[in-house]
């Protein structure tokens, strides 16, 4: 038994307003031949197919273009989660016409649990795996709301409620192998965010809950779980030093500060309950390039990429002391006729450098919705001993909002 996990592809996600399709064509495109080459059962998507809810349709044509490629191989089984920035619904919609293709889509969790119970079966119609499909669990899925509720009790009765689903699904499914007679793996996904997990500045991974953000640890797991499938977190990694429970980490980085990442899918293999997992490195299908440093730090880097006939995407950052007014236009005319592209430009320049003062170029795309919102504390001077119970009341706007958005 031969299994891919991937997850967060963000499917029509864009870079500075660039489109980047042709990126997510070539990774479907690889990942469809990854499977051919190496006689993959069973591809399990851990979530965030979509960058929205509400995805063009060009992005639509990729997603359902490699699903009916994948079906025709050697593949038996898709399986496919929703995650945060996912639309249940959307996903959910096709669903019943997608089984024919022995693809299971699980959107969001409904009243029953075993709905989120598969059994896979091979050729001759053997029982050789059993999926915890267990997609993002939104706030109001796993919590009852309370009037009075501190921020502690909130993030309790969130762990405690991941806890619960986790317990109530691992239950069913030893329940059901038990019921088959077959000693099958049992492998479960999430999209979560777990205690300790890595990530990168820029990379677009929203934060799921309100309080202290319920990050999960690794015993939140039961332990019948032969492998867990996770995605959410962007960076491939294990959870608490177990390897079987891991991020597969976006396939393409989602933004300059991912550039240098090695992105990567797992191949897991099983033996019977035997589990060994490789990291199969995807490649760099749109070089991006962040310089940073002065201006003949900048230049020289340019003109390096340039001798190796790059295509790169590049955001530069200057950091130098002299003030450049024309940095944009000398940029545009060190670039010309190349194959590269600036897609943002940031320019530190220092005022006053005996006074400690420096100027920044700030725009929205250099900011997230919090520095936003630390902006607008600052500038009414709002008192420090008000400013939590102030972000505790927006995180929570902002969780419903993004919970609105992917509903819509």
């Amino acid at each position: 038994m031969k299994i891919i996990h991937t997850s967060d592809w963000h499917i029509g996600r864009n870079l500075y307003g660039r489109k980047r399709y042709e990126e997510f064509a070539a990774f479907l495109d690889w990942q469809a031949e990854l499977i051919a080459q190496n006689g993959v059962d069973v591809l399990v998507v851990a979530g965030d197919v979509f960058d929205t809810g509400t995805p063009s349709n060009r992005a639509q044509e990729l997603y359902y273009r490699f699903l009916c490629r994948v079906a025709a191989s050697c593949c038996r089984h898709v399986v496919v989660t929703g995650g945060n920035h996912d639309s249940p619904s959307f996903l959910n919609a096709p669903k019943e016409l997608l089984k024919a293709l022995n693809v299971h889509v699980v959107g969001a969790i409904s009243d029953r649990v075993s709905d989120e119970l598969l059994v896979l079966r091979g050729d001759t119609g053997e029982a050789e795996l059993i999926v915890c499909a267990v997609p993002y669990l939104r706030d109001r899925d796993i919590r009852v709301a309370e009037a009075g509720e501190s921020i502690d009790d909130k993030e309790r009765k969130l762990i405690e409620g991941i806890r619960n689903h986790y317990a109530a699904i691992a239950a069913l499914a030893e329940q059901k192998r038990a019921e088959l007679g077959a000693d099958i793996p049992i492998v479960a996904t999430g999209h979560l965010f777990t205690a300790g997990g890595q990530t990168i500045d820029g990379d677009g991974v929203r934060e799921l809950y309100v309080g202290s953000l319920a990050h999960v640890g690794a015993t939140i797991f039961p332990d019948c779980f032969d492998y867990v499938a996770l995605g959410h977190l962007h960076v491939p990694q294990p959870v608490g030093g177990q390897e079987h429970i891991r991020y597969s980490g976006s396939p393409i980085a989602m933004g300059f500060g991912e550039a240098k990442q090695q992105k990567s899918v797992c191949l897991v293999a099983f033996e019977h309950r035997s589990v060994s997992v490789q990291r199969i490195h995807v490649p760099v299908f749109q070089q991006l390039e962040r310089i940073r440093g002065d201006w003949q730090t900048i230049a020289d880097r340019i003109g390096a990429l340039v001798a190796n006939s790059s295509a790169a995407w590049l955001e530069v950052v200057y950091d130098g002391m002299d003030v450049i007014g024309d940095l944009r236009e000398r940029l545009e005319q060190t670039t010309a006729g190349t194959g590269m592209e600036i897609l943002r430009v940031k320019n530190n320049r220092i005022i006053d450098r005996m006074l400690g003062q420096m100027y920044d170029e700030e725009t929205l795309d250099d900011l997230n919705e919090y520095d936003v919102f630390a902006r607008c504390l600052d500038a009414h001077e709002v008192a420090e001993e008000q400013r939590p119970e102030l972000l505790h009341a927006y995180q929570e706007t902002l969780t419903l909002l993004n919970e609105c958005d992917t509903q819509a």
